[in-house]
């Protein structure tokens, strides 16, 4: 009976913190906002040698921002706090190649969609790794960033790997070009962009993965504080209008040869 007690007690007050927030979101003036990202994902979101923010994340901010007509400041955060920095105030919404998973819907709110591509395996170009299997990869050391959709799913489809959690994915790419991984997983794009590169002239991809909807959710969207339901109409509407005006095709042009919005 306690129990009982206690959890429709700690129910009520969410129901009561959700209103409240909800109720101190509509009466807010939304003219400046404050947003997180990454900084170390390219071709998404990275800083350049001058420490500047770049990346298609980075330039779809920008243009919502100017579609809301508001006014916009960034701000890096480690990409295992990204949910605690939001949920704490450190800003005000989250644009970093975060997908929409019903595990991360419990903890914060998104907006629709702004893309949706599937991931991928990378392996050396000497690899004796012919197909992205289970069993072609029993045994294997697999790299993927720490509390990504990746990482879940490479633990899905690859039971019987040894799969190896990096803080960025940077780090798994070191490892992997020094020989200490057998393959990595990430999203299609941010693989074909490192192994069309330089630094990642030891691997080749090996091919897509299908994105299983349980672990990959909606696609990847913006990333908001439960209750901020002005602000999440306010982007929902301004993801529209980009698509709709063009300015989404134009940013888009500018990093990929093909639609990353997806189906």
């Amino acid at each position: 009976m306690r129990l009982a007690h206690s959890l429709a007690l700690a129910a009520a007050l969410s129901a009561l913190l959700a209103g409240a927030a909800a109720a101190q979101d509509a009466d807010k003036d939304w003219s400046k906002v404050v947003i997180g990202t990454e900084g170390a994902y390219p071709p998404f979101n990275f800083l350049d040698a001058s420490g500047e923010l770049k990346g298609f994340d980075v330039d779809i901010a920008k243009a919502l921002c100017e579609q809301m007509k508001v006014e916009c400041t960034f701000v890096t955060q480690d990409w295992d706090g990204m949910i605690p920095a939001l949920q704490n105030g450190n800003f005000d919404a989250l644009i970093a190649s975060m997908s929409i998973t019903p595990e991360r819907e419990e903890q914060i709110a998104f907006t629709d969609k702004y893309y949706n591509t599937p991931p991928a395996i990378a392996v050396p170009k000497d690899s004796e790794i012919t197909e992205a299997t289970g069993e072609a990869l029993s045994g294997k050391a697999i790299g993927a960033q720490v509390s990504t959709t990746h990482a879940r799913a490479a633990a899905a489809l690859f039971p019987d790997a040894d799969i190896r959690q990096y803080p960025t994915a940077e780090e798994y790419k070191l490892d992997i070009e020094s020989g200490r991984l057998d393959a990595v997983m990430d999203d299609v794009v941010v693989l074909d962009e490192w192994v069309k590169s330089d630094a990642g002239a030891c691997c080749k991809i090996l091919g897509t993965l299908p994105a299983d909807p349980a672990i990959y959710g909606k696609g990847v969207g913006v990333g908001l504080r439960k209750g901020d339901d002005k602000l999440k109409g306010m982007f929902n509407d301004a993801i529209a209008a980009i698509r709709e005006n063009g300015t989404y095709k134009e940013i888009q042009d500018k990093y990929f040869d093909f639609d990353v919005y997806g189906e």
